[in-house]
């Protein structure tokens, strides 16, 4: 990620709304689907600086891999010890290893995803579950997304083609962020169309714009809600979406 981007994420990822939004959702799918067990040995993708290994703990033993050696630095400072510079196409871990592995918002920055899909289906065992989220609708793409250094947003088809390609089955799926989406919709295009018509400003990210903590509480709220349908149903618009799948 471009390091203006890989700031604001180190120094949001506690109090943005988006960040705190999405923590509740995705443990509380995961929560509902694994249980209280802890035995589990759960793998991260794209761990960035381990803003998800600590709620990862819950379920296991974590383990994490980025490619960016900076990013791994600093998941050891905060005490994650089993992370590793790797390419998530060449995962330097066992067959038949993890029970679960996650990919929070990666896949979309992988230049081949398929493989990278493929070797998580290599280091699970069978059984084991997969979890990713990404960025949704590719008419979406915009400079957040070129700072972001992402490849492609998709859709829910798009996505169930590569998990069922890699040979995974599908659990469940759904789009998030749909409550916040008719105002997100429009806010973007016309980000969109003012970096058409000016030149778009190379330092600017969605996060760039600063908010009052209670205006980050409410929207976190908002966004956390939603929460309680997703677990149970697939909505079928959002700005994100995940997929859970397991091995065969």
């Amino acid at each position: 990620m471009d390091e203006v981007a890989n700031q604001q994420f180190l120094e949001l990822e506690a109090t943005h709304w988006w960040f705190r939004g999405r923590r509740r959702i995705f443990f509380h799918v995961l929560d509902k689907t694994l249980g209280n067990s802890s035995s589990r040995r759960i793998l991260d993708v794209g761990c960035g600086a381990g803003g998800m290994l600590e709620c990862l703990q819950r379920y296991g033993t974590t383990w994490g891999i980025d490619f960016s050696d900076e990013m791994v630095r600093l998941c050891r400072e905060r005490g994650f010890d089993n992370v590793l510079t790797a390419s998530a196409t060449e995962l330097p871990m066992e067959n038949d290893f993890f029970d679960l592995v996650t990919f929070f918002d990666c896949l979309e920055h992988i230049d081949d995803d398929q493989a990278a899909l493929n070797e998580a289906l290599r280091v699970l065992r069978p059984d084991g579950l997969l979890f990713v989220s990404v960025p949704a609708y590719q008419f979406l793409y915009a400079q957040n997304d070129r700072l972001a250094h992402h490849k492609r947003r998709y859709t829910m088809s798009t996505l169930r083609t590569k998990i069922q390609a890699a040979g995974f089955k599908i659990v469940h799926t759904s789009y998030i962020n749909f409550w916040l989406f008719p105002i997100i919709l429009p806010a973007v295009l016309f980000i969109k169309l003012k970096e058409r018509l000016l030149s778009a400003d190379g330092q600017t990210t969605n996060l760039s714009y600063p908010l009052p903590q209670w205006v980050h509480h409410c929207l976190a709220s908002i966004f956390s809600s939603e929460r309680h349908l997703v677990s149970r149903w697939s909505v079928p618009v959002g700005h994100s979406l995940f997929l859970l799948a397991s091995k065969r």
